[in-house]
């Protein structure tokens, strides 16, 4: 269990620096539009390069923490990469995180372990019906598609402000890692059936291109506002996105007795108020930033914030 702790840990401040690499990489390239092309554009800049780096590091401390500790004891403990974000842009950041934002923080965070360690999702098949697996795309893709249509849909009905741009397409983000989540639990059990049996069936498949669509989606919504916008929706609803889709493709059962009821609601309760206390933030709103260092030969300058809330984009003109 010891083990199972310490590498969960080091998974979360392995993703919490990937966040904050990928959004000073992204923070200089405009996003008020979907771009195809933005993961070619981002790959030119070493810090977002350094944070592809260090996600993929912290999935391989989260692999190897459930190898020693069970789901429930891990995904709670992984929550604590919101609060390892909000202490980087305690250092790193020019402007001050408040107390009120460290209290969102911390209550999103202990929310969402609460409603996971009350919910403790377990039991299930290895395999999931190909029906439910369609449903659960289709659902999921609708969801991203609406999450797109409202960050970069015609006219005046997208998400004007930049900050509300970041939280939806964060949020959509942490639904398509969830169900990533799903498919790698699919995969995994075709690990031990040797090279042929995996390149022959659809896990591998549908695991590189859902894997790729929520890199480019996450990229989007690190290029939009700032981090402290996006973060809450990667942190939060990838494992509560994973836990229902569990539930229903696996058939794993959570906890339904009356003070587990009770806790999840709480649980719940406390990241819906951490997530209402964040969204009314100077850490999202009001960010006044200087103007941005000279973009790269193509690309559209950002128009507002520092890489991170309150963090400069670059050095003031002087004069």
């Amino acid at each position: 269990m010891d083990k199972a702790i310490a590498l969960a840990v080091a998974a979360s401040l392995c993703t919490a620096t990937s966040s904050v690499c990928q959004r000073l990489g992204a923070s200089r390239i405009a996003a008020d539009r979907f771009d195809l092309r933005l993961i070619v554009r981002l790959a030119r800049r070493p810090v977002w390069l350094a944070g592809i780096g260090c996600m993929i590091l912290g999935f391989a401390f989260q692999v190897s923490a459930l190898h020693f500790g069970a789901l429930a004891l891990v995904q709670p403990i992984l929550a604590l990469e919101l609060l390892f974000v909000f202490a980087y842009m305690a250092v790193l950041g020019s402007r001050r995180v408040q107390l009120r934002d460290w209290l969102a923080a911390f209550g999103m965070s202990a929310g969402l372990a609460l409603f996971l360690l009350a919910a403790a999702p377990s039991g299930g098949r290895p395999h999931a019906p190909g029906s439910s697996w369609w449903l659960a795309g289709l659902a999921t893709g609708a969801v991203v598609l609406a999450g797109l249509a409202a960050a970069f849909g015609l006219g005046r009905r997208r998400v004007g402000h930049g900050s509300r741009r970041a939280a939806v397409l964060g949020a959509a983000t942490g639904i398509c890692w969830g169900f990533v989540a799903a498919v790698i639990k699919e995969f995994s059990s075709q690990l031990g059936a040797g090279a042929g049996a995996i390149f022959s069936s659809w896990p591998v498949y549908a695991l590189i291109g859902t894997g790729a669509a929520s890199l480019l989606l996450a990229s989007h919504a690190l290029a939009s506002g700032p981090l402290a916008a996006s973060q809450p929706g990667f942190t939060i609803l990838d494992p509560l996105a994973a836990s229902l889709l569990g539930i229903f493709l696996f058939g794993e059962h959570m906890r339904a007795g009356t003070l587990d009821l009770a806790a999840e609601a709480t649980g719940l309760a406390l990241v819906v108020a951490g997530v209402s206390a964040l969204s009314h933030s100077h850490l999202v709103h009001g960010e006044n930033a200087p103007p941005p260092a000279r973009p790269f030969r193509g690309e559209r300058a950002a128009p507002t914030a520092g890489p991170i809330a309150g963090w400069p984009a670059g050095p003031q003109p002087k004069g």
